[in-house]
């Protein structure tokens, strides 16, 4: 059988379960000390993923920011931050956004077989894209990545990335912080969007771990059977968990 990286689901959501404001504004739905604690869990990867559509509205640098784990990054041989990955239909990035501006890092696009050509001539010298096939399906774009070289994957959205993750069972863990407030409008971009998940009323994911965060609660759940009990070094504070 194929085999993959171990794969980190990552998502911030209002308590209504929307992951922004519906509007051209950047929803905070985190604090510092979470993410100080995505930080951490970033540079423990070997690459980050987001979907395209978070690369044009967010900017995303998708940089590991404390000094001292790049420094540690790079006392293992490694890049400062762990390689850039996104996944796009038509291959429309801007070459001067964050995901590609910034970072000494490898970026990886994978498009499908249609939009190949079109996209190596705009991303030509920033980045490596790779022929998804016809459509590009995380299982087969996660399996590429692991001869690649990359056995941890952290994910970090959006809607669509995570729904495409889940509905396919290609992750192992969710961290899934919620933030004390409501959005309010359904014109805000949901967590997930409709799909056949493998979790439901029959068959629920098995929560590992809660952790409140100052005033965030992460929520850490099992998604395989691959899960790693022992989180990855997460912050003190508040509540504890299971």
């Amino acid at each position: 059988m194929p085999e993959r990286p171990y794969t980190i689901l990552s998502c911030s959501i209002s308590l209504d379960g929307y992951l922004g404001s519906g509007t051209d504004e950047r929803l905070v739905l985190s604090n510092e000390a979470d993410l100080d604690r995505v930080d951490r869990v970033r540079s423990e990867c070997d690459a980050i993923l987001v979907g395209a559509g978070t690369v044009r509205d967010d900017n995303p640098r998708l940089l590991v920011r404390d000094p001292a784990r790049r420094a540690q990054r790079r006392q293992r041989g490694l890049a400062e931050s762990p390689t850039k990955v996104t996944l796009t239909r038509h291959g429309h990035l801007d070459v001067a956004s964050n995901f590609f501006a910034t970072g000494d890092t490898e970026k990886i696009v994978y498009c499908p077989r249609g939009s190949v050509a079109a996209a190596r001539r705009r991303l030509d010298g920033v980045a490596t894209v790779v022929d998804g096939g016809a459509r590009v399906e995380v299982g087969r774009l996660t399996e590429d990545l692991y001869d690649r070289g990359v056995r941890r994957l952290m994910v970090e959205g959006g809607g669509h990335v995570h729904t495409q993750f889940l509905t396919a069972a290609a992750a192992d863990e969710l961290h899934l912080v919620v933030a004390p407030f409501f959005v309010g409008t359904s014109q805000a971009r949901r967590f997930v969007g409709d799909g056949a998940f493998p979790w439901n009323p029959g068959h629920r994911a098995r929560l590992a771990e809660t952790l409140q965060i100052g005033d965030v609660v992460l929520l850490r759940y099992a998604l395989s059977s691959r899960f790693e009990e022992s989180p990855h070094d997460l912050p003190h504070g508040g509540a504890g968990g299971s």
